[in-house]
């Protein structure tokens, strides 16, 4: 009989700097720690989420078919968020980045699904954002 899996959680590949990664983005979010590491592996939690940081060698590269997505509350937040990441990473469209490390991220507001789920609202809306590179809640609130 096949149990019910208890936990599933992402392995992040990085090239020998899987401690250095772990600990900037446990520097970035509140809720965050390194739970236990070796030379091979750091394992490391954010707002209870477990995440393994591999050292896995220059074989595999991060892109965009994997991301994580941040949703804020409010723009204080969201400025936060996509400061502290894009620092030595890049900026992309539609509140998406590569943080320094590679890793693709989406910082977006909370309100966003329910305005993009409103039919009258949803195509200005979408207009408003298709020129956004961080999102501005404010000018999507007005769309």
């Amino acid at each position: 009989m096949i149990q019910a899996m208890k936990n599933i959680h992402p392995c992040l590949w990085f090239n020998g700097n899987a401690r250095k990664a772990a600990q900037f983005y446990c520097g970035i979010f509140k809720h965050a720690k390194i739970t236990s590491e070796t030379p091979t592996v750091v394992h490391f939690e954010v707002n209870g989420q477990k995440i393994m940081a591999l050292n896995g060698g220059p074989h595999f590269q991060f892109n965009e078919a994997v991301s994580f997505v941040v949703e804020c509350d409010n723009q204080e937040e969201l400025d936060y968020y996509w400061e502290k990441l894009t620092a030595g990473g890049e900026e992309s469209m539609f509140g998406w980045l590569k943080d320094k490390f590679g890793l693709s991220w989406q910082i977006v507001p909370k309100v966003l699904g329910e305005l993009m789920a409103d039919p009258q609202r949803s195509p200005r809306v979408m207009q408003a954002f298709l020129k956004m590179k961080k999102f501005d809640i404010a000018t999507l609130l007005k769309a």
